[in-house]
C-alpha cells in the first residue's frame, strides 16, 4: 500500500467521493501531518508553526461542523504506531461525524469555512481523509 499525503483532493477524488451513491451519516477520519513552519498562500509573513496555524482553523471549524448538523468527536496527538510501517507518522488524528455527504459538501463551500480554511492549508503538510460508515462490531 502506498500512502500519499495531500492537502486538497483532486477533481477525480471529489467526483468519486461525492458520487459514491451512498448517503446517510458517516465519520470522517482525519490523519494530519503539519508543516514545520506555516506557509500562507497569500505570502503573508508569519512566525507560526504548521500546528499553530492549523489550531487557528481548529478553533473555528467546530461551528462550521455544527452549522451542518455534524458532531466533532475524538481528536488527539499520535504518540505511537503498533502495527504496520510508515515512513513518517501522522501528527494528529481527528474524528468528525457528519449527517450526510451533502452536509459535508455544504460546509466545505460555505463562506465561513472558506475564510478559515486558509489556516488549514497554511499548516498542513498533508492529510488523509477517510470516510467510514458505522456498523456493529462482530
Amino acid at each position: 500500500m502506498q500512502v500519499v499525503n495531500q492537502t486538497m483532493p483532486s477533481p477525480e477524488q471529489m467526483k468519486e467521493f461525492f458520487g459514491a451513491g451512498e448517503d446517510g451519516p458517516f465519520v470522517m477520519v482525519n490523519l494530519l501531518k503539519f508543516k514545520e513552519r506555516a506557509e500562507y498562500a497569500d505570502g503573508r509573513e508569519t512566525d507560526l508553526t504548521g500546528a499553530q496555524a492549523y489550531a487557528i482553523y481548529g478553533a473555528s471549524v467546530g461551528q462550521c461542523i455544527a452549522d451542518v448538523g455534524g458532531t466533532p468527536g475524538f481528536a488527539g496527538e499520535v504518540t505511537g504506531l503498533l502495527l504496520g510501517e510508515v515512513e513518517d507518522n501522522w501528527d494528529t488524528v481527528a474524528l468528525v461525524e457528519y449527517p450526510s455527504l451533502e452536509a459535508f459538501r455544504t460546509m466545505m463551500i460555505s463562506p465561513e469555512y472558506q475564510t478559515i480554511a486558509v489556516h488549514r492549508s497554511a499548516g498542513l503538510a498533508g492529510q488523509l481523509n477517510i470516510r467510514a460508515k458505522a456498523r456493529p462490531l462482530g
